[in-house]
């Protein structure tokens, strides 16, 4: 079911202007010529002229399990688009997440099996359900580029190699790096940027979104596009979203993430300690609220911003409760233990060192780090400090149904 309230905010934004959400939060569009009047050349000219629906596309590939805020932009954008009246086509990439897409990594990625990509291609599109919209008729297509990638035989592969240089694929900055450092580049990887592009031939895309760190691969979606007689797709790319630590890409594996299937309290509570130099950035590209009518107290812009995007993946109320919630852990009043996140001691091998249990929840980054939080008076379960990182606990007994907390604000109720 599609969020109300998420498309009441995206349908006012898109009303208001109905042009100035394209460029909202956008890092480049290409090709861009503004003042051409050619539709192939000049974005706005397309969209003003065209008699039909754009088909916009944006292809994901199912290579993890959980999708945070900073995936999400791309498909806010795509949303902006349905509000428009435009096709939003999403590509599950269950073929090309087989081979993984090579770009920004070191070394060659772990090819994953069919059955590792079917289970995340089901809590992708479950995970972005709250921000697309689903229910309006012929304004989504879910597509699986299995569906012609699995087809291709070797005469149609060895067309789509034809129409690349191996020093064009070396230009690819990952590629490029890997190949001065001596790191091996596999030839399967050479096909990933050309079974992405060859997806915009599939699905006859007019536009396609993607992070700045995909320009290469959008690019060869518009040299394809040519070369099977088709207008070549427009390209628009949206900046990589600055992990809650203010310094590296939002990522999973740096726990700098928030997300979108995140406890409402464990949302709002990450967010609301959102870097003041981030909060700017986060509001224009994971809200549709005016920047100019932000309040003028950080604090108060931290609040808006945790409320407004807990709001869009769990509703008014729950982000309300959750607003108040954090504020009862932090005041030790009403409910501590309303609506916290849980963390079953099960997955703990007992006896256990508070350090090593802390680092185990997630509330910090590493068991030094708790160490350190628990050396420096931050660490309590039930209100209480705890002082000795080396305290031990034969069991889990002394610790179920407790909250332990870390710093003022990540909480995490403690369960068998």
């Amino acid at each position: 079911m599609t969020n109300p309230a998420f498309t009441a905010t995206a349908s006012a934004a898109t009303l208001a202007n109905p042009l100035q959400w394209i460029y909202r939060g956008v890092s480049e569009v290409f090709p861009d010529q503004p003042d051409s009047t050619d539709p192939e050349q000049n974005l706005v000219q397309r969209l003003q002229t065209c008699d039909r629906p754009l088909r916009v596309k944006l292809g994901i590939d199912p290579t993890g399990a959980e999708i945070h805020l900073g995936h999400s932009i791309p498909v806010r954008k795509l949303r902006a688009f349905q509000d428009a009246g435009h096709i939003a086509v999403l590509i599950i990439g269950d073929f090309t997440a087989r081979i993984g897409d090579p770009t920004g990594k070191s070394e060659v990625r772990r090819q994953l099996t069919v059955e590792d990509v079917q289970a995340n291609a089901k809590t992708y599109l479950d995970q972005v359900r709250p921000i697309l919209d689903f229910d309006t008729p012929g304004r989504l297509e879910i597509r699986y580029n299995s569906e012609w990638l699995s087809g291709l035989d070797l005469g149609k592969v060895l067309t789509l190699l034809a129409t690349m240089t191996v020093g064009q694929m070396l230009a690819k900055e990952g590629f490029a790096e890997r190949y001065e450092k001596g790191n091996p580049v596999f030839l399967h990887e050479f096909l990933y940027p050309l079974m992405q592009g060859y997806d915009s031939v599939a699905v006859q895309a007019d536009i396609e979104l993607g992070g700045t760190d995909q320009k290469f691969n959008i690019a060869v979606g518009r040299d394809l596009q040519r070369h099977f007689g088709l207008p070549p797709q427009f390209g628009l790319l949206m900046p990589l979203l600055l992990g809650t630590d203010g310094s590296q890409k939002m990522s999973k594996s740096l726990n700098n993430y928030v997300g979108l299937q995140e406890a409402p309290l464990t949302m709002y509570s990450k967010l609301e300690k959102t870097p003041d130099a981030l909060i700017r950035d986060y509001f224009e590209l994971l809200t549709t609220l005016n920047l100019a009518d932000l309040p003028e107290n950080p604090r108060e812009q931290q609040k808006q911003l945790a409320l407004d995007i807990t709001r869009q993946f769990h509703g008014e109320e729950a982000a309300l409760q959750a607003q108040q919630a954090a504020i009862n852990l932090v005041q030790g009043t009403g409910e501590p233990a309303a609506g916290v996140p849980e963390f079953s001691l099960g997955t703990i091998q007992f006896p256990a060192k508070l350090f090593y249990i802390i680092g185990a929840t997630g509330l910090c980054a590493s068991s030094s780090e708790a160490r350190r939080q628990i050396q420096g008076g931050g660490v309590k379960l039930d209100g209480e400090k705890l002082a000795d990182p080396n305290q031990e606990f034969a069991n889990p007994d002394p610790l179920v149904g407790k909250v332990l907390q870390v710093g003022k604000k990540k909480f995490m109720r403690l369960v068998a």
